[in-house]
């Protein structure tokens, strides 16, 4: 790695227990000492018990990766949803307890989700209920139905408007921002470089060729990132994140559900959106999309990496970034998705 790769964000530094529940205290809940650290690389996420009997999961956005705006807006898109009966799981509206040892900042003034210990490092967070769940299981035809249906009622919620402050999926801009990260910080490794090069100025050729070739998308609010991780079921699927949440076209949150050859993914693309159409129209030229926006999500995936390789946490869990074998790896995988997106053919379902 080179000592020129880019620059450290600004970490969670100080974020000790005692703290957590210092700033859950300062939001008007009163934790009564058990604290349980979830599972998340990009935040800091905590299941806390509250001295009423009650749980709730609070969330440390990490620092520098969204504004204040945007954290706001994802918020406001989640309690839209939740109006909406749309099954997602938004934050608490928060109160400042004036009395409390480190008083916090609320955002927005009218009706506050978001909360802000300031400080050398400010740390923000969320509060949500806690809401349990198992991962789908895409073995049966119903199960993905209701899937398709869910996302189409979250589509229609998230076709009313526009974000104005988070991201708008941009495959040419995205795609050689990430190649350009992975370049200049000197993450590819000297052998391998020569390779992984040529195929990924290949691939990203193909996939602005895909987009443009579909032309003019419908852009909506959308999940993000939604694969089987995010979706979790109990009596029905439901999103208790929307930590990705951005503008782009309705397949950016249906193609990750798929998996397997590509008479399986036909079958399982089927059953889907006969459940999103119960909702909302989709175009099947977008389907075209599906092995591009796969490759731009494996280029993202590495400039990710390289991006939070100064948390210690990413080296200890990702020992094999930046290895000659890696490299290795990302080359055979990008010619096999330049062969993907020159045959791959998904088909839209049948008239029942």
């Amino acid at each position: 790695m080179s000592a020129d790769g880019p620059a450290a964000l600004p970490g969670f530094s100080g974020l000790d227990p005692q703290q957590v529940l210092d700033a859950l205290d300062a939001a008007g809940l009163r934790g009564d000492g058990r604290i349980l650290q979830l599972n998340s690389y990009e935040n800091r996420v905590f299941q806390l018990f509250l001295e009423d009997g009650g749980a709730v999961v609070t969330k440390f956005y990490r620092p520098g990766r969204w504004t204040d705006a945007q954290i706001v807006e994802e918020h406001q898109f989640a309690l839209e949803l939740a109006a909406a009966e749309v099954p997602v799981v938004p934050p608490r509206l928060l109160r400042a307890d004036p009395d409390a040892r480190q008083p916090v900042r609320l955002l927005p003034p009218d009706a506050p989700t978001l909360a802000c210990l300031d400080g050398a490092v400010p740390h923000r967070f969320s509060v949500s209920d806690r809401c349990a769940g198992r991962e789908p299981e895409l073995d049966d035809p119903g199960t993905l139905r209701r899937i398709g249906g869910f996302i189409g009622r979250l589509h229609a919620v998230g076709a009313r408007r526009r974000f104005r402050h988070r991201v708008t999926l941009d495959p040419r801009r995205d795609g050689a921002r990430a190649r350009d990260l992975l370049l200049c910080g000197g993450f590819v490794t000297d052998a391998e470089l020569p390779a992984w090069r040529s195929r990924c100025d290949a691939a990203l050729e193909a996939v602005s060729a895909a987009f443009d070739r579909v032309g003019p998308l419908e852009m909506l609010r959308l999940h993000g990132d939604c694969h089987l991780g995010n979706v979790l079921w109990r009596d029905g699927p439901h999103v208790v994140d929307l930590d990705d949440a951005c503008n782009g076209p309705a397949v950016q949150d249906l193609w990750m559900l798929v998996s397997g050859d590509p008479s399986t993914m036909n079958a399982q693309l089927a059953e889907i959106l006969t459940g999103y159409r119960a909702f909302r129209d989709f175009d099947d030229l977008e389907l075209s999309l599906i092995e591009p926006l796969r490759t731009l999500r494996m280029l993202r995936h590495s400039a990710w990496l390289a991006e939070r390789w100064t948390d210690p946490s990413f080296p200890l869990n990702f020992p094999f970034f930046g290895t000659a074998a890696y490299w290795s790896q990302q080359t055979v995988q990008l010619l096999e998705q330049l062969e993907a997106m020159d045959t791959a053919s998904f088909r839209p379902p049948e008239d029942d």
